[in-house]
C-alpha cells in the first residue's frame, strides 16, 4: 500500500486482497485533520483539504444547480465516499449529486454509479488525477456530468454525454464567464467569484 500527500508519505507491501482490503484500510485509517483519503490507482492517496476560498465556490455550484436537480436527487458538498468497484477507485468528490435513496444504508461507501453530478476543485496535489484519472472512471461508469474547476489555471471544464470509453463532450470556459452544464441540469452555471480574492493592500 502507499499514502500519498502533496508527495509519497509512506510506502510498503500491496495488499494481497486487492480492492476490497484497500477499502477496509481506509475505512480503518486515521486521516490527519485538514485531509481526506481516497483510493486511486491501487493506492491510499491522502491530500489536504482546501483552501478557505474555496467553500465559497463549492457553495456557489451548490446554489446555482439546485433549483435544476433531477426529481428526487439533493446535492451537497460535505465529504462522502463514492465507491467504483469496477474500476477499483474509490473518490470523495467536492460536490455531489445523487439520487436521496443513495445513502439509503449503513455503509459508509456509496455507489459512483449513482451520482448523477460531480465537482472537482483542483489543488497542485490533486490536479493531475482531477484532469485523467477521475474523467476516465467517471465518465466509463456512466455519471451524466463531471465539472472540474481548475483553480490553478482559472478555468471551468465540464464533461459530458458519457459512454463505456469515457466521455464525449468537453467544454470550457475561463472563470468569469457562463458554462453551460448539460442534461440532466441542462442550466447555465455562472463562474463569477470562482477566482482567488485578491491580497489585502499593504
Amino acid at each position: 500500500m502507499t499514502l500519498m500527500a502533496e508527495r509519497p508519505v509512506m510506502s510498503g507491501t500491496e495488499p494481497s486482497g486487492g480492492f476490497e482490503e484497500l477499502l477496509d484500510l481506509l475505512d480503518e485509517l486515521h486521516v490527519p485533520d485538514g485531509y481526506k483519503a481516497e483510493i486511486i490507482r491501487g493506492n491510499i492517496v491522502v491530500a489536504p483539504w482546501s483552501k478557505a476560498y474555496y467553500f465559497d465556490v463549492l457553495e456557489l455550484v451548490c446554489e446555482q444547480l439546485r433549483p435544476h436537480l433531477p426529481e428526487g436527487h439533493r446535492i451537497s458538498a460535505n465529504p462522502f465516499l463514492y465507491v467504483f468497484p469496477g474500476s477499483e477507485r474509490a473518490y470523495g468528490p467536492d460536490v455531489h449529486a445523487a439520487h436521496r435513496s443513495v445513502s439509503r444504508h449503513t455503509s459508509n461507501h456509496l455507489d459512483g454509479e449513482a451520482l448523477s453530478f460531480v465537482a472537482e476543485l483542483t489543488s497542485p496535489s490533486t490536479r493531475a488525477v482531477d484532469l485523467t484519472d477521475k474523467v476516465e472512471t467517471y465518465g466509463k461508469a456512466g455519471v451524466p456530468v463531471y465539472l472540474v474547476l481548475d483553480m490553478q489555471e482559472q478555468q471551468a471544464i465540464v464533461f459530458g454525454s458519457p459512454s463505456a470509453k469515457g466521455y464525449e463532450a468537453r467544454f470550457t470556459k475561463p472563470f468569469g464567464e457562463k458554462l453551460h452544464i448539460p442534461e440532466p441540469f441542462d442550466c447555465p452555471l455562472d463562474t463569477t467569484g470562482f477566482q482567488p480574492p485578491k491580497p489585502p493592500a499593504t
